[in-house]
């Protein structure tokens, strides 16, 4: 079951020059910066309210970001919603005809096990589950 919207993440070419803006933007700075190696990015996370913003900037030429950011530019990469049993939300997404990016979920950024949505079994959208590391 999703829980709720955990973060939007949005695609930016230079984490310096997007943490200043969303610092102006949101009137907080960051309260995390951290890389992720096994995505090939450097995120930073804004927290407004209850709402997270998560900015990934690629720290390699041919990572996903890298490449959205060539394609479409800088902007909004994926919704995450925060699931209570990840693998449970897994079996129930395939069963329902999701396509999911990768079979288990892996360690993503701000403590958390993730796994992803394919965007063409989703309207376009890429779609990410987050659980929380206890």
């Amino acid at each position: 079951m999703l829980l709720n919207i955990e973060h939007i993440g949005i695609a930016v070419k230079s984490l310096p020059d997007a943490n200043a803006l969303y610092t102006r933007l949101l009137g907080v700075a960051p309260y995390k910066e951290e890389s992720v190696a096994s995505e090939h990015v450097t995120t930073s996370f804004f927290k407004t309210g209850e709402t997270k913003i998560e900015l990934l900037q690629a720290s390699d030429p041919n990572s996903a970001i890298a490449k959205f950011i060539e394609k479409k530019g800088e902007g909004i990469h994926h919704i995450a919603f925060e699931v209570s049993d990840i693998r449970a939300e897994m079996a129930r997404l395939q069963a329902e005809g999701f396509i999911l990016l990768n079979e288990e979920p892996k360690r993503g950024a701000d403590n958390k096990l993730v796994c992803f949505i394919h965007p063409k079994s989703a309207q376009g959208v890429l779609v990410e589950l987050c659980q929380e590391i206890k």
